[in-house]
């Protein structure tokens, strides 16, 4: 009995020994990991997931947004109208409102502005860059932007930024007539369009919409741009998405949303105010422009990717007729 006090403190002895060898493995620990060189967290600019993800969610919701309480119906793709094709030439008017609606659908339409924005935007990232010859692109991209929305305007579908469309269309149609040169006061108006496109896709809209209700098509397009925006489409998604049945197949909505744009712009080279729109044979050619556009998305409605490939080979072969007399 007399060595229980000596067995306890001997015991109590040994768990302070514990304690203390504990805390000195921890506080090694804690010096170690203190010096240890760890790579600085990433860091990462307001532009790197453009193009990735929404800005916003009013750029995610296609038609009237969500109430709550209130039953919604399920969204659906709006298909171009079937409606009858009036004559190559006519132009104004109810025609010309039904003629873009029966050659493009507004999910063709949408998306066309997003993907000419992301190209657009790469444009104009500095001065030096922009003087050095992206003026040049930014042109290109200023006016295939005017005519899309100058589209916009006139079609009868429910296509996104309607209500911002014509003062789009004059904005950018402005702004591309006066890139004729890469100076520093050509570059503060471009990255003010820049900015007007970023506020209507992600829903903010434009400060003032103020803008004639009816499209002047000779204010807004010229011919090259047009012919050069035709010839990327041609040359990039529509060929390469033919090459073969697997492409047609694995590429089919950007076949079918190139034709219909290329459809479109066969349609605005032959509207009044366009150069050479009152010479017949012109007017010929750009029928059979839009007429072999048609055709691919036709041959799309149909499954048959030899059709698809042909109508596309027809495409080509129009622009080189129309190409021999006229540029």
């Amino acid at each position: 009995m007399k060595n229980k006090p000596l067995r306890r403190s001997i015991r109590h002895f040994g768990s302070i020994a514990v304690l203390i060898v504990g805390g000195v493995a921890l506080a090694s620990l804690a010096a170690a990991v203190a010096g240890e060189r760890r790579a600085a967290a990433p860091t990462f600019s307001n532009d790197s997931f453009r193009g990735t993800f929404f800005q916003s969610t009013g750029e995610a919701i296609r038609g009237q947004r969500p109430l709550l309480g209130q039953a919604i119906e399920p969204a659906q793709r709006v298909a171009p109208a079937t409606a009858s094709k009036p004559a190559a030439g006519g132009s104004g008017g109810g025609a010309e409102q039904n003629m873009f609606t029966s050659l493009i659908s507004p999910a063709s339409l949408e998306d066309e502005i997003k993907r000419v924005r992301l190209m657009f935007d790469s444009a104009v990232t500095t001065p030096g860059a922009f003087k050095s010859g992206e003026f040049q692109t930014a042109r290109l991209h200023l006016t295939t932007l005017a005519s899309l929305f100058a589209v916009v305007v006139e079609h009868q579908g429910e296509v996104r930024w309607k209500s911002d469309a014509a003062a789009a269309r004059d904005l950018f149609a402005r702004s591309a007539a006066n890139c004729k040169s890469g100076s520093p006061q050509v570059y503060n108006e471009t990255k003010l369009r820049k900015a007007d496109l970023e506020d209507i896709i992600s829903g903010t809209g434009l400060s003032s919409r103020q803008a004639e209700a009816q499209n002047d098509w000779s204010l807004i397009a010229d011919r090259v741009p047009l012919m050069i925006y035709a010839e990327s489409l041609l040359e990039g998604p529509l060929k390469s998405g033919t090459r073969n049945e697997e492409a047609v197949k694995a590429e089919a909505d950007s076949v079918r949303r190139s034709a219909e744009l290329m459809a479109v712009v066969g349609h605005v080279l032959r509207t009044e105010g366009m150069v050479d729109a009152d010479d017949e044979d012109y007017k010929t050619l750009c029928a059979q422009f839009v007429d072999a556009s048609r055709s691919v998305s036709l041959a799309l409605d149909q499954g048959d990717a030899a059709a698809v490939t042909r109508a596309v080979g027809a495409i080509s072969q129009s622009c080189a007729k129309c190409h021999e007399s006229y540029r």
